[in-house]
């Protein structure tokens, strides 16, 4: 190249404007026009909805305080921390939700592994808290061998299955993974909660029968482990055999619980009574009633009427009368069907007028028995009454119609035919005793 040529190349190059860029400033420093402006300046041609929409400028994402809780949390845990550490991080939260994701959150850290202290504190927060599901499944990875076992954890696990429904069955597989076990033997507190779980389902008699051989099981095997069971654990023993009328392996617990240094009380001898009398030997139960009230033990009210409608089915009135007094005695109100077994039973015997002297009598000892439960008890006196007198006049004619001599009897007659319908020996009702009157 020429001299000439590279000085002209300079000179251009030279005379050429300077651009100078300036940064773009911050969206926060810029100046935005007015929608409405800009809409009222456009053109008339232009569509208002083929605009493209504008952009929000980017804003700062708020963090919840729940957020906020847990990146205090997690930071104040130290790099190297212990179960002990998290078991004191989890305790001092009051919402399930994040003392759960605090768990979660470390469990994922390295060289760190939860222990049965932290598994224990984070089931009970989550069950405290309402959060069965996430409870359900911490306790599937426990029994998966997340952790080492321990009985307060395994305990707390077979409550909190006991006390669901669908979950029944999986805590007596937790149970039978103790038994299993060689440092984490079932204690009485495992077999109560057990024991207490079948008894929830006594309730018709012949569901009973199944859920009975589980309590003989559970029976034998705490035996043969040694655990020494207490009163509340032998009542509930009774309680099923009697709920199942085999009142005499109830009689033979009943009996046996001085060995095991434990002192019947108002429960042992109310389910004893219960059972007795449902399988018809209220005297027996009334002997065990006897020998309750001897120990100044008072039952409970339904134990008492129970006893007194067994009684009165039997149609021993007098020491049903003498129940009815004793429950009275103590501030218990019988309900109108005891009421009405007494009373009425005692109408049929022909002990019209100590029915109603017995009501009036119990009216004004129980404050409970109320004007209309006074006035259904009188009227089915009268009834029965009235129907016992028509049975009586029909029973009357037709003695006499055997004699003959109908029309023609004699005063003496009379008064025999209804001292023997009176005499308490003479079963009139159903069956009449015709051989005494026409002899």
């Amino acid at each position: 190249m020429s001299p000439v040529s590279l000085n002209r190349l300079l000179s251009s190059t030279l005379k050429k404007p300077r651009l100078v860029f300036s940064p773009l400033a911050p969206p926060s420093t810029l100046q935005i026009t007015d929608p409405s402006l800009y809409h009222r300046h456009r053109p008339f041609s232009e569509n208002p909805q083929s605009q493209p929409p504008e952009i929000p400028f980017l804003k700062t994402p708020t963090r919840t305080p729940l957020e906020t809780q847990f990146e205090t949390w997690t930071q104040n845990l130290k790099p190297g921390f212990t179960p002990t550490d998290v078991d004191t991080a989890i305790r001092a939260q009051s919402d399930p939700d994040l003392a759960l994701d605090i768990f979660r959150w470390t469990a994922q850290q390295r060289n760190y592994k939860h222990n049965h202290i932290t598994y224990l504190t984070v089931i009970k927060i989550l069950i405290s808290g309402r959060r069965y599901r996430q409870a359900e499944t911490l306790i599937e990875e426990v029994i998966a061998g997340a952790c080492e076992i321990s009985v307060p954890l395994y305990n707390s696990m077979i409550r909190f299955c006991c006390g669901r429904k669908l979950l029944f069955n999986r805590a007596f597989d937790i149970y039978k993974k103790m038994l299993k076990s060689e440092d984490c033997k079932p204690t009485l507190d495992t077999y109560t909660l057990l024991f207490n779980s079948l008894l929830r389902r006594f309730n018709k008699l012949n569901v009973c029968y199944v859920y009975l051989h589980a309590v003989k099981s559970l029976t034998k095997q705490m035996k043969a482990s040694g655990v020494i069971p207490d009163t509340f654990v032998l009542n509930m023993i009774i309680k099923a055999y009697a709920k199942c009328l085999e009142v005499d392996e109830a009689v033979r617990v009943f009996r046996e619980m001085g060995l095991y240094g434990c002192e019947a009380n108002a429960y042992s001898y109310s389910y004893l009574v219960k059972g007795l009398c449902g399988k018809g030997r209220s005297g027996q139960g009334l002997g065990f009633y006897k020998e309750m009230k001897g120990k100044g033990l008072v039952p409970s009210g339904s134990t008492y009427m129970i006893l007194i409608c067994s009684l009165g089915m039997e149609r021993r009135f007098e020491e049903a009368i003498g129940v009815v007094f004793d429950m009275l005695g103590d501030s218990m109100s019988p309900d109108l069907l005891t009421y009405r077994t007494v009373l009425e039973g005692l109408c049929r015997e022909g002990m019209v007028d100590k029915a109603f002297e017995l009501l009036e009598e119990w009216r004004k000892k129980d404050g409970f028995m109320g004007e209309k439960n006074y006035k259904s008890l009188l009227n089915g006196l009268h009834f029965v009454s009235r129907q016992l007198d028509t049975v009586f006049r029909a029973s009357c004619s037709k003695l006499l119609d055997v004699r003959g001599d109908s029309a023609a009897a004699s005063a003496g007659e009379e008064v025999a035919v209804a001292s023997a319908f009176q005499d308490r020996d003479n079963t009139i009702f159903p069956m009449m005793n015709v051989d005494c009157l026409t002899t």
